[in-house]
């Protein structure tokens, strides 16, 4: 059997030109990546080439040309092992409905090579961490959403794998679950040093998950970088205020006293054209310590509680901004790629 790299200190996937083309589309176009342990997010529009890129890691679809490793083993001819040591969670509900979590997470612990024993205990420890243990012999399609991802993730884990790959792992949650599900990915690697790939088009959801993002877009790698460099702190601060009886919108009356005060402020972050709006937020561009002294003072008069005055960071979606801008070229041909939700709730459409 192959021998797996050990995970500590090295990277977890590597892949080296790899294409993968079909008879009309390229899915992927000499694609070159390293990922590190961790927590990382794969960012990619519909048809940017994600599900592909996961099929040939995990030895379940042959590379046009090119290279691929994952956890040191070759993708080609290590498929077997790299799933041994590989979890998986699908996007779309693809649990039976009429067996219980429990029988379902055994059944996938014997596949995955567990002895019954060890599949049974392994099943109860893995639903507890998910928090299904108290629901664990109700049948699945009795089962919310939420539940039904947690199944997926415990699934996914129960084998122990080194490496996690998560698909769309919040798709259909509300915000108090997705908050959950987030904590759980978190823990997964925190707790048990399991590495996570999560793909994602909730971009604030990877600022605030991963250590590490990697967009493709159209087969192609547009960036790899780490979280904090991609939310680097700008020059600009973002402001917040209240609402009053004397100004019911505040946050129009606090950009045009700053305005005619001579300061640039503005309703969008310098770089984000073509991202939504961010609502009651203002965004001033701060010369110096003069600035913060300008937008208290401003606020003060104007007699508006003050919410918030900070540093702004770069969002990830920015990133899709600045490669739009780039294109001096005219789109090419082919289906608009879906939108990505931006952290303040707006979506940017990548084509």
């Amino acid at each position: 059997m192959a021998e797996a790299t050990t995970v500590d200190d090295v990277t977890v996937i590597v892949t080296e030109s790899l294409s993968k083309r079909y008879p009309r589309v390229t899915a992927l176009d000499r694609l070159s990546v390293d990922i590190a342990p961790g927590v990382t997010g794969l960012v990619g529009a519909n048809g940017a080439g994600k599900s592909t890129l996961i099929k040939i890691l995990l030895g379940l679809a042959p590379a046009t040309e090119g290279t691929a490793h994952v956890l040191g083993l070759d993708v080609t001819t290590d498929g077997a092992a790299i799933r041994e040591r590989v979890g998986y969670m699908p996007e779309h509900d693809c649990l039976p409905p009429d067996v219980s979590a429990t029988e379902f997470v055994v059944h996938m612990a014997r596949m995955s090579g567990l002895p019954p024993t060890a599949a049974r205990e392994r099943t109860a420890d893995t639903l507890r961490h998910v928090g299904l243990y108290e629901e664990r012999y109700r049948p699945i399609g009795g089962y919310s959403t939420g539940m039904k991802q947690r199944v997926k993730l415990a699934q996914a884990l129960v084998h122990d794998p080194q490496l996690v790959f998560l698909d769309e792992p919040t798709n259909g949650l509300d915000p108090a679950g997705r908050d959950e599900m987030l904590g759980l990915i978190r823990r997964v690697h925190s707790d048990f040093g399991i590495s996570v790939l999560v793909t994602s088009h909730l971009l604030g959801e990877l600022e605030r998950t991963c250590d590490h993002v990697v967009v493709i877009d159209g087969g192609t790698l547009l960036r790899s970088s780490s979280t904090d460099e991609f939310t680097q702190v700008t020059t600009s601060l973002a402001v917040e205020v209240t609402d009053t009886d004397a100004h019911p919108d505040g946050t129009e009356a606090l950009r045009a006293a700053l305005a005619a005060a001579g300061a640039a402020v503005t309703t969008r972050a310098a770089g984000s054209e073509g991202l939504a709006a961010s609502g009651h937020l203002l965004y001033v561009e701060a010369a110096g310590e003069a600035t913060y002294d300008l937008v208290r003072d401003t606020v003060a008069g104007l007699g508006l509680g003050l919410v918030r005055m900070e540093q702004r960071r770069h969002q990830i979606a920015e990133v899709f901004s600045d490669a739009d801008a780039a294109q001096a070229a005219p789109a090419t041909a082919g289906a608009p790629g879906a939108p990505y939700a931006t952290q303040d709730g707006g979506a940017h459409d990548v084509a």
